[in-house]
């Protein structure tokens, strides 16, 4: 008797000893918290799922965190509005000010819009410890649907210690990509976020996560912008450059109260010859023009703090610098000639003309908009507004 009640001792000991270890297991786990916003990774039919159902979409997520979840909004990425980007990250800069434990956040988003959304993110969230934005390109109620693998694995790359410092990071695919170099390429498919040449950031496979490479641009706590004070951001519109295009619309978007234009130009910097009437009445009222090839790739060259000496040549388009490769700043076709026999007040409007235009480097024009969007809210210095577009 004396034996069975020693021996129900020790197994109700071991037991607790057990269930203490587990505990403790558990509270060393990394916190994340999800702070979901809608999209289709939530577009179940009869009703979009919560924040707290995503959660309980995945039954392994408790081995990799102790996850918490916020619902900050509910619809598709393109409702969004930008004020609920400010709040957004207001929101995600006020966690992470207050919560010094919080190992990373978990955004999701509609895969529409993610690459804007992510990239603001990038800019505006003041903290070098991770977030990860997430989406699904299947809704919930689909054969296939692939949000909650896609979620767990943002989970684990937010709790991974080697994600700090990389900046906001797109987790699709079982893929890790830079916010700042990240496009949405097709339609459909479920690889559609790639980043164009640069190759993916890391892979999340079954054992752990593995980054290849890191992101040398200004991001995140190395940002300069601070929308303590912002309210709204600028308006900022993105038009096309294409055979036969005129500037009436470039006109309509300054008219309606644009503060800065995107311009998607042809190869390294090309613009149409009808534009040019359009390009001139943006400088005339101090509305900016940035220069972002429309190919997908490469880089429009930016040179600043002088006039280019040369412009277009007649009947032509303009192209980065009168150039390839020449190391000025995109100077679309009509610009008023600069250097000698301009007198007085005409050459000062060449120089204002052309210190007008920002090359947006290697930007894709949504990208490009988006600094613009977040820039102005810093300065109107043409020179520190290329500096910003050459360092991020």
């Amino acid at each position: 008797m004396t034996t069975r009640l020693v021996g129900r001792s020790l197994s109700f000991a071991f037991a607790g000893l057990l269930l203490a270890g587990l505990a403790a297991a558990a509270a060393e786990l990394p916190r994340v918290r999800l702070v979901a916003t809608g999209g289709t990774i939530s577009n179940r039919s009869g009703g979009r799922l919560t924040a707290e159902e995503l959660l309980k979409s995945m039954p392994t997520l408790d081995r990799y965190v102790r996850a918490e979840a916020e619902q900050f909004a509910n619809t598709a990425s393109s409702a969004l509005t930008l004020e609920q980007w400010v709040q957004l990250a207001r929101r995600i800069n006020e966690l992470y000010r207050s919560d010094a434990d919080l190992a990373g956040v978990v955004v999701t988003s509609g895969t529409d819009t993610l690459e804007e959304l992510a990239y603001f993110l990038d800019l505006t969230v003041i903290d070098a410890r991770p977030v990860v934005v997430v989406g699904s390109m299947r809704n919930p109620s689909t054969l296939g649907y692939e949000g909650a693998a896609n979620l767990l694995e943002g989970f684990r790359v937010a709790a991974e210690p080697a994600s700090k410092n990389k900046g906001v990071l797109v987790v699709l695919n079982d893929e890790i990509n830079s916010a700042r170099e990240v496009t949405k390429t097709d339609a459909l498919r479920l690889q559609t976020f790639q980043s164009r040449i640069y190759g993916v950031l890391g892979v999340v496979d079954s054992d752990r996560v593995v980054y290849y490479r890191d992101v040398v641009k200004r991001h995140t706590a190395k940002s300069e912008f601070d929308l303590a004070g912002v309210t709204q951001l600028p308006r900022v519109d993105i038009l096309m450059v294409y055979q036969g295009a005129t500037g009436d619309l470039i006109k309509a978007a300054v008219d309606a109260g644009a503060k800065g234009i995107v311009i998607a130009t042809a190869g390294a910097g090309a613009t149409a010859p009808g534009q040019s009437e359009g390009f001139q009445y943006a400088a005339s009222k101090g509305v900016f023009l940035v220069n972002a090839t429309r190919t997908g790739s490469g880089r429009i060259a930016a040179s600043r703090g002088a006039v280019p000496a040369a412009t277009a040549p007649p009947g032509g388009a303009a192209t980065a610098g009168g150039a390839r490769g020449a190391g000025a700043a995109a100077s679309p076709q009509g610009a008023p000639p600069a250097g000698t026999g301009v007198p007085g007040a005409a050459a000062a409007q060449a120089v204002r003309f052309r210190r007008t235009f920002i090359a947006a480097e290697d930007l894709t024009p949504l990208k490009a908009r988006v600094l613009l969007m977040v820039a102005l809210t810093k300065t109107q210095d043409p020179d520190v507004l290329q500096r910003i577009f050459t360092e991020y």
